[in-house]
């Protein structure tokens, strides 16, 4: 019981596999993920700064580091599963933040529920902090899925997984995500450029898609 269970516990995300259930080339634990996208949101903030952007460091770090925390109960779902519409993963939110409560009653002592309940919280939002999170954890959908790719990996849910990592990117309004697609993308497309699969296409439609649901 008590901060010994939580720690302890941080090993399961070592044994999560993201993106089960399909052949891949690389396997990525949910602790791995982890990682990158507090890499990638740091990166992404300090862009924003540079902008004139305002940022909360703690409550980035915060959410970024635990926002995948409560795949310890309910494991990585398939991303088409998960968003297969609103309702669905809005009910699947509801079990994670719900088996994260009991465990923070359970195992949590009461002087640090309130703390634990802020940082294991859901931290996508409408808060630069929570853009930020967004974008960088899509950024590591990207690049699992073109790793994949770029070895010639036929499974359609890495298409599927990069499309719309990409379309969800570009949907967020943030200087972050212009210099991505303007600095990094480009670089990303040129490197596979000689992948088996045509990921300039995969690319360029994705994008072309975004578009048109924003003028939509």
């Amino acid at each position: 019981m008590g901060l010994h269970t939580y720690f302890r516990s941080l090993n399961d995300l070592e044994r999560i596999i993201r993106c089960p259930g399909k052949f891949k080339f690389e396997e990525h634990s949910v602790s791995a993920h982890s990682w990158k996208v507090v890499q990638y949101a740091k990166t992404l903030a300090d862009i924003e700064e540079m902008q004139g952007a305002a940022i909360n460091w703690k409550k980035l770090y915060e959410i970024t580091s635990s926002h995948d925390y409560g795949e310890i109960f309910i494991g990585d779902i398939k991303t088409p599963v998960k968003h297969y519409s609103a309702e669905l993963r809005s009910l699947l939110q509801q079990v994670e933040e719900g088996m994260v409560d009991h465990f923070i009653d359970e195992n949590i002592p009461a002087e640090l529920q309130t703390i634990f309940r802020r940082q294991l919280r859901e931290g996508k939002d409408g808060s630069i902090e929570g853009l930020i999170l967004e974008v960088a954890d899509k950024m590591d959908q990207v690049y699992e899925a073109f790793a994949e790719l770029q070895r010639g990996n036929t499974e359609k849910e890495f298409v599927i997984m990069y499309r719309q990592a990409l379309v969800k990117i570009k949907g967020v309004r943030l200087h972050c995500v212009t210099y991505f697609l303007e600095q990094i993308l480009p670089d990303l497309v040129r490197e596979g450029a000689r992948a088996p699969i045509d990921i300039r296409q995969i690319t360029e439609e994705a994008l072309a898609y975004s578009d048109r649901v924003r003028e939509g």
